[in-house]
């Protein structure tokens, strides 16, 4: 198993990053939070999580532990493969994700592409007693905002546009998107916007 890879970021795409190490090019799959943190050129360190299938061996990777333990276990649900896996934590983050489930909050589950109302259901059955509480109670949302606003920025440099435009098209968005959206709603909604214009 492949538990961390760690080396030069190579190229970065809308849903996988590159990463050079020891000459050889990495494909990583990663959320959209993942891929705005990393930086055509800079050294990063990705926790990963290596999944063999009978045609295909792909490389999903992650800001944390933390979030790569979430991916792991809820494929443990049942009718959760690696790609809804990955979907959830795109939508969510760990402390999100714990949350909904602590709270039997199917609504917020069915957000996630590809996960309907029983889907959701079995996942908070299933996952309950093992996914632990979240870490963050009443956090500072401000302060999150302000998080998720510059690595929704950063993550758009690092594709091409210019912080000018980057900034122009997060204003347009975040004023369209709940308080709530995360980075990757964030950087979707913002990259559609700029497709448009």
């Amino acid at each position: 198993m492949i538990a961390y890879v760690r080396g030069t970021v190579a190229a970065v795409s809308l849903t996988s990053a590159v990463v050079e190490v020891g000459g050889v090019g990495l494909q990583v799959l990663c959320s959209p939070a993942t891929l705005a943190s990393l930086r055509h050129g800079q050294e990063t360190q990705l926790a990963t999580s290596f999944v063999v299938r009978e045609e295909s061996m792909t490389l999903f990777g992650f800001l944390d532990d933390d979030e790569k333990a979430c991916f792991e276990l809820v494929q443990t649900a049942s009718g959760v493969g690696p790609k809804l896996a990955q979907a959830v934590m795109a939508v969510m983050t760990p402390d999100a994700l714990r949350r909904a489930i602590a709270d039997d909050d199917v609504k917020a589950l069915t957000r996630v592409p590809g996960i309907g109302q029983k889907g959701a259901q079995r996942i908070i059955l299933e996952l309950k007693d093992r996914i632990g509480v979240p870490a963050t109670v009443g956090a500072d949302r401000s302060v999150a905002t302000d998080d998720r606003r510059d690595q929704v920025t950063q993550g758009l440099v690092g594709l091409g546009w210019s912080t000018k435009d980057a900034e122009k098209a997060l204003d347009t968005v975040t004023a369209e998107l709940p308080a709530s959206a995360d980075v990757g709603a964030l950087l979707r909604a913002a990259l559609r916007h700029l497709g448009k214009a």
